[in-house]
């Protein structure tokens, strides 16, 4: 499993690189943005975002735009602005300076676990509701004849309602599914997501259970 650090501090990255290697992982480490878009494909990216040359959003963009890789934010900002931001533009977990090792360890399998292509060929090919259909192979999303483009966690979190079309899904739940069971931060960012779906499918497929949490219409999803 190929680990790519992308952490401009010589001070962290050594021992990190180090005790991640001894965890079994080979990891290469780029020390500014340019190298880590320069860089071989990797299985997962731990990425600060205080980089000398580039924004960190900007790369953590950059590296999405390619593809599914698993990105993991470590920086010393910890607001909630920060992390909503972040995860909308695509990174899968986000943790805070200073960090435990074994915490961090434990949040990268969990990462590989949820995006590991094992899992997904466990379950159907597609879920068709009618209007909305969810191809797993290709994360493609079609509502009412037209494609919908989503980030990965809209697409995760739509999965995830989709498949238990009509049951109602507590909050923990859906932020232990869709994002981690090690997740520590506020449960806000699931509320940004949902209301980003809603407006690129529409309002009322995502009905909210006040007190309770959420759970996909699947009458609206198969209306035209």
């Amino acid at each position: 499993m190929r680990v790519l650090v992308v952490e401009d501090d010589p001070t962290i990255s050594v021992p990190l690189r180090e005790g991640l290697e001894r965890e079994g992982f080979s990891v290469e480490v780029a020390a500014t943005g340019a190298a880590a878009l320069a860089a071989e494909p990797a299985d997962l990216v731990l990425l600060d975002l205080g980089l000398p040359d580039l924004e960190g959003r900007v790369v953590c963009q950059r590296l999405r735009e390619r593809g599914e890789v698993p990105i993991i934010v470590v920086t010393a900002r910890g607001d909630e602005l920060d992390r909503v931001m972040l995860l909308e533009l695509g990174a899968d977990d986000y943790v805070v300076k200073p960090f435990g090792f074994r915490e961090l360890v434990a949040r990268m399998r969990a990462v590989l676990r949820r995006t590991s292509p094992r899992d997904r060929a466990t379950t159907a090919d597609t879920v068709d509701l009618g209007a909305l259909q969810i191809d797993r192979r290709t994360r493609g999303v079609i509502f009412a004849g037209a494609a919908v483009t989503l980030t990965p966690k809209e697409y995760d979190l739509l999965l995830r309602l989709a498949a238990d079309a009509g049951a109602v899904l507590g909050r923990e739940q859906l932020m232990q599914d869709v994002w981690d069971e090690h997740w520590w931060g506020s449960t806000k960012t699931l509320d940004v997501h949902v209301a980003s779906l809603r407006k690129k499918l529409r309002p009322e497929v995502i009905e909210t259970v006040r007190s309770v949490g959420y759970r996909l219409v699947p009458e609206v999803a198969a209306a035209p």
